[in-house]
């Protein structure tokens, strides 16, 4: 009687354990189901296609995002070349923009929903000549970059052609940049400023340096508040809106019609100085006066480093610095950049002082110096005296020399 008894606890006790197991292994599928579902239903955008000659490489695609460059996957490519990525879409709430890279070689396309975009290119040449299927703002991407490349090669060649002066150069150089930017303007900006394609030109560089300068050209400002008032319709949370909208207000500000300089100036210290005092800090924030240097002849140069002729221009001061800093010379450049960063990489390595104006070519005392144009410079003399302005010097070498008595 008492091992009937044992064996039916024993029975009921087999059968709750079964029973739990059972009821453990449908939570575990139902959970497994409901992570599958999820993971399902997330929204994906896929990148396939093939690069011939391009045996071994490693193909990377890479998201562009607003201050970095995020690695999303990368595939070693067989003797087909065919690649196949599948991306979770971006939560971003306005189209973004990848690149897919092998060395130096990139395409740069455009990713709006969960597309597949469709890329075939041959690896020598897969920067230049591509196709690329998915949708039309990648396309006219490809466009403005095939322009973009064609642009350099025109200025590389104008860089080597010992036939014209540095005069004509610099002014074809001026001449092509402005063709190039003129096209972004008439053909991707303003036809549909709500497009990735016009976000895409506003911010191209050539050689590094921004072709629009939205902070003090009041003609690029305009083109900068158009494209920053769609986005602000279209995708008002996202963070390319808001800094395309912070970019265009600055630009407003920068460029509004100059009002009348009230400043109260020392009119003593004028005297005594010849030139209006004022500071800037340099990359490491310490503040530099332009009356610190007044046993110095100074090289007063007001440019911006985004300039089409800068790295020739920064060479040629260069060599006035080595030539003459040791006799007396100092040179006090101040940049009028858009971009501070650039500015705090370009003068990193630059011998002399080199200052940063965030205000640009709306400060009241650049406006006072009457900084009208890219570069101005002026020649202070001993004892801060105001010598000359830019136009006023024939002969730069010849000037300095004479400023230091040689």
């Amino acid at each position: 009687m008492r091992r009937r008894k044992r064996d039916n606890i024993n029975q009921r006790i087999m059968t709750g354990v079964i029973a739990m197991a059972l009821l453990v292994l449908v939570i575990s599928y139902l959970f497994l189901t409901m992570v599958s579902c999820t993971d399902d239903t997330r929204q994906r955008f896929h990148v396939e296609g093939s690069i011939s000659d391009a045996t071994d490489s490693t193909l990377i695609l890479e998201a562009m995002m607003l201050d970095s460059i995020s690695d999303m996957g990368h595939v070693k490519l067989s003797q087909e070349g065919a690649f196949s990525f599948d991306i979770v879409a971006d939560t971003a709430s306005n189209p973004e923009f990848y690149r897919l890279r092998i060395g130096n070689r990139h395409i740069n396309f455009v990713v709006d929903s969960t597309e597949t975009i469709t890329v075939i290119a041959a690896l020598t040449d897969m920067s230049v000549n591509y196709d690329i299927q998915g949708n039309d703002d990648s396309r006219q991407i490809k466009t403005i970059s095939q322009l973009a490349i064609q642009l350099q090669m025109q200025l590389a060649a104008l860089r080597n052609d010992a036939s014209l002066t540095e005069y004509q150069r610099t002014q074809r150089a001026y001449q092509l940049i402005e063709q190039y930017k003129n096209t972004l303007k008439a053909d991707y900006i303003l036809p549909n400023p709500a497009s990735a394609a016009a976000y895409y030109a506003l911010f191209q560089t050539i050689n590094g340096q921004m072709v629009f300068d939205p902070l003090n050209n009041r003609d690029d400002v305009r083109y900068f508040s158009a494209v920053a008032t769609q986005w602000n319709d279209l995708y008002p949370n996202s963070l390319r809106t808001q800094n395309l909208v912070n970019i265009a207000l600055r630009g407003h500000r920068n460029t509004r019609v100059p009002r009348q300089v009230e400043l109260e100036i020392d009119s003593t210290k004028i005297r005594q100085t010849g030139i209006i005092d004022f500071g800037f800090p340099d990359i490491r924030g310490r503040e530099h006066r332009l009356s610190d240097y007044p046993d110095n002849v100074v090289l007063l140069d007001f440019t911006a480093y985004s300039l089409p002729n800068s790295p020739q221009r920064n060479l040629e001061l260069r060599d006035l610095y080595i030539r003459y800093h040791d006799r007396g010379l100092e040179i006090y450049q101040v940049s009028l950049d858009a971009n501070e960063h650039y500015w705090k990489t370009v003068s990193e390595n630059l011998p002399w002082v080199c200052v940063y104006c965030s205000e640009g070519i709306a400060n009241d005392m650049v406006r006072l110096y009457q900084v009208n144009q890219l570069p101005t410079y002026f020649i202070i003399g001993r004892g801060s005296e105001m010598k000359y302005r830019a136009e006023q010097i024939t002969d730069i070498n010849a000037t300095i020399e004479q400023e230091l008595g040689l």
